[in-house]
């Protein structure tokens, strides 16, 4: 018999947790250590340390093609020293177009999520939808998109709408895949639950399969993430915005390229940035889902 003893006041009292703890074949459910530990609230060091060392590691490698060992050309490759003085010496118009390039690649990503989700939804509760248009959205991602910039100043015009339109192009089709993997893959026990219980379609959806399907569109937005940022680059080439794209080919047309590379460099942080604000929005959205995985 298993005995807890607990303190109360001036003196300590035993009781019996019953029998059943001590049931032949049952055992008490533990979290090993380093699982628990994994999974505490808060920042562990390597999650930001082992980022900066891959940084250093590449900046160190960079260095040593273009300064080192100057296996490239300035001209094609400035040295990291040499794109870090431009960035400074352009940060007012820099930093300007960056927030541009931020604000169309969050619109263009919304705009995206939304229309997405909700035809991910629609193929997911109709196979004859998905039949009909499936292959239509394959051969809408399959053509260049690059090769639609000018066509589509000539479709929408000039400002915002293209940048806009460039973005959803690329990214509507993985968060419209990976809505309908997710719903049309709900795990079985959980669909004969909702069976069992005499659920409506509704709180079945509701219930049961969306929350079932979220990791699964989480996938997928961080999978279109990246790819919104370069939907507002390509789309600023064919703009008057004056976003980072624009700033791209202005200094890449005077010969500038180290403040052109350093264009380039803000729009990766802004996509690492980006990502990381995203998925810090899963584990805060889907708590369970790290609690009911392996540990990595």
């Amino acid at each position: 018999m298993t005995q807890i003893r607990t303190r109360s006041g001036a003196g300590e009292a035993e009781r019996d947790t019953g029998a059943a703890a001590d049931a032949p074949g049952v055992a008490t459910p533990t979290t090993p250590p380093a699982a628990a530990a994994s999974r505490r609230p808060g920042v562990r060091p390597a999650t930001v340390g082992l980022p900066l060392l891959g940084l250093v590691i590449a900046v160190t490698v960079w260095w040593l093609v273009t300064s080192g060992l100057k296996l490239v050309h300035p001209a094609s490759l400035p040295p990291p020293q040499d794109v870090w003085a431009a960035l400074t010496a352009a940060a007012d118009v820099l930093l300007p177009a960056l927030g541009i390039t931020t604000l169309m690649t969050l619109l263009g990503f919304v705009l995206s999520a939304a229309a997405g989700v909700l035809i991910g939804m629609a193929l997911a509760a109709s196979r004859r939808a998905e039949r009909m248009f499936a292959p239509l959205l394959v051969a809408i991602n399959a053509v260049p998109k690059i090769a639609l910039g000018p066509l589509l100043v000539v479709s929408v015009g000039w400002g915002e709408k293209p940048i806009l339109t460039m973005v959803f192009l690329l990214c509507f089709f993985p968060i419209v895949l990976s809505t309908a993997t997710g719903l049309t893959t709900t795990p079985a026990d959980l669909a004969e639950l909702a069976r069992s219980l005499n659920a409506s379609w509704w709180q079945a959806f509701r219930k049961v399969r969306f929350p079932a399907a979220l990791p699964q569109i989480f996938v997928g937005l961080k999978v279109a993430m990246p790819l919104a940022a370069i939907g507002a680059v390509i789309g600023e080439f064919y703009s008057d915005k004056p976003g980072l794209g624009y700033q791209i080919l202005q200094y890449n047309g005077i010969g500038d390229t180290a403040t052109a590379w350093a264009a380039i460099v803000l729009i990766a942080a802004m996509s690492i940035l980006l990502y990381a604000a995203l998925s810090l929005v899963e584990r805060l959205a889907l708590p369970w889902v790290r609690a009911t995985t392996s540990a990595r």
